[in-house]
């Protein structure tokens, strides 16, 4: 039986998690298919926004300003522009090409303004090392962009290898960690035959907090972290995996401070004499016919 803390996609549909749907109180996310052509009308209400393409381009229009989003053939071909959306707006997103779009949501007190920022201002950081390397994208952290509460990155898993390793928490307030609400939003590479990928996900608690989340994921699949260790995510040999974390909170400091799960913290200290995974970074591919680019994408 799966847990109440996996979402599973809905073929053709996007996902929606909200404060409420999720039982907590900051974190959200919202994924958004238009067809060529297509626009929605959006408003941002309490929250404030990021609008990252996971695939096609866009034109965001906010008040009397637009930015167009290049965005990118996939997730997996390197980072994307996105443009921030603060509170109280109304928006439209509208895509000529068609295309996903991933709506990053977090409770915000402080009404911030519209922005943009290119593909090439996105900090990519290699992590870990031998097969507990990452490629990840912090486009939206606390340290590389201004926000009120929204912690947003993505990780790209080469297939095989371990990440969000060791298992860590971030679920209370104190000098060496932060009490965040987490979406993981996945993604996985087709196989070189266009065969759809897969790959597990883990959350795990305290006997003080017990949480038990132990899934096989797919490309939309969500998974939600309320409190608790989570990691690792595990890609399938011959799969990359792709994950958008969105993180909110609701302490004054917008921070990602972690602890690591006592056990495996020592894993860390491994890494000194690996090399990173030579597959890392991922370079963009060539682009695909539109017969074979739906799949697993």
């Amino acid at each position: 039986m799966n847990s109440e803390f996996y979402i599973p996609a809905v073929p053709g549909a996007g996902v929606t998690v909200t404060p409420e749907s999720a039982g907590w109180t900051e974190s959200s996310l919202r994924t958004v298919l238009l067809a060529p052509g297509e626009s929605v009308d959006l408003t941002s209400g309490d929250d404030e926004i990021m609008v990252v393409p996971l695939q096609g381009s866009a034109t965001v229009t906010c008040g009397e300003e637009s930015f167009a989003l290049t965005g990118r053939a996939s997730v997996f071909d390197g980072p994307s522009d996105f443009a921030y959306v603060g509170r109280d707006s109304s928006y439209t997103l509208r895509s000529e090409q068609g295309g996903r779009f991933a709506l990053c949501g977090a409770r915000a007190s402080r009404a911030l303004p519209f922005r943009y920022v290119p593909a090439a201002d996105v900090a990519v950081e290699l992590r870990g090392a031998g097969n507990c390397s990452r490629q990840v994208h912090n486009f939206g952290t606390a340290d590389t962009f201004e926000a009120d509460s929204l912690i947003a990155c993505e990780v790209i898993t080469p297939g095989g290898n371990w990440s969000s390793y060791p298992g860590h928490k971030h679920d209370e307030e104190t000098e060496t960690e932060s009490a965040l609400e987490e979406i993981y939003y996945f993604e996985i590479d087709s196989g070189r035959d266009g065969s759809a990928g897969f790959g597990y996900h883990r959350v795990y608690g305290t006997p003080e907090r017990p949480i038990e989340v132990l899934e096989e994921v797919r490309t939309g699949d969500v998974v939600l972290v309320p409190h608790g260790y989570h990691g690792p995510s595990v890609a399938a040999p011959g799969y990359h995996m792709y994950y958008l974390n969105v993180m909110a909170g609701p302490g004054s400091e917008r921070a990602w401070k972690i602890v690591d799960d006592p056990d495996h913290t020592w894993i860390r200290s491994t890494w000194d004499g690996q090399d990173v995974d030579p597959r890392l970074p991922l370079t963009p591919r060539p682009p695909l016919d539109s017969a074979h680019r739906g799949k697993g994408a």
